[in-house]
């Protein structure tokens, strides 16, 4: 279900410039690019690209706003005046942009607030990828007082020693970076370990 109405969310703005569109160049062109970020939105949803959710579902909406307004002025400067039927299509195109970004502005501050409380622990696509040589070998996740964190047990090439994998993850001390651009405020901190067995990178939240 959420699926579907991540997807209805995508396509929302490219279906209302059907509805204004008034030339056939300018209207694919934009519509094309539309269809292009709703694309890359459902990415997102999905996890098959990685970025904060709600600043790119933000993003998107004020996006898709600007380029629909572009489309239109164009328009306005090659046609004639408008049909008067053109009027309420517009109208109604504007009060429905209007609404999905103040509808993404709020939803997106609350779900900011909510993942400030919560217990999830990063994913693994969050993190850089790994040296050449090193790889995953086991992945899992720890919670505690502070919350939750992602732990990746890993191994080096033949004959590397555990301190030389930190050194080649350049994780000889934890370090942090924003997570997000607009509505997640959190920080992403990274660092390894060496439990007397492996090499164990942890990646937590911190706010």
């Amino acid at each position: 279900m959420l699926t579907i109405l991540g997807i209805l969310f995508a396509v929302a703005p490219a279906v209302v410039w059907m509805t204004i569109a008034r030339t056939r160049v300018t209207g694919f062109v934009i519509g094309g690019a539309l269809l292009v970020g709703a694309g890359l939105l459902v990415s997102v949803q999905q996890s098959w690209i990685y970025a904060p959710r709600p600043d790119a579902h933000l993003v998107f909406t004020a996006l898709a706003s600007l380029l629909i307004a572009c489309g239109a002025g164009l328009e306005g400067r090659h046609e004639n005046s408008p049909p008067p039927e053109w009027i309420p299509l517009r109208n109604g195109a504007i009060g429905f942009l209007g609404t999905q970004f103040a509808l993404t502005l709020v939803v997106g501050l609350l779900y900011a607030l909510m993942i400030s409380e919560g217990s999830d622990a990063p994913s693994s696509r969050a993190l850089p990828p790994l040296p050449p040589g090193i790889t995953v070998v086991d992945e899992g996740k720890g919670c505690g007082s502070g919350g939750c964190w992602l732990l990746l047990t890993v191994v080096g090439e033949d004959g590397m020693s555990r301190p030389e994998i930190i050194r080649e993850l350049d994780l000889q001390q934890e370090t942090c970076r924003p997570s997000g651009w607009l509505l997640d405020w959190r920080d992403i901190c990274v660092g390894a370990r060496d439990n007397g067995e492996n090499v164990v990178i942890h990646a937590g939240w911190r706010y």
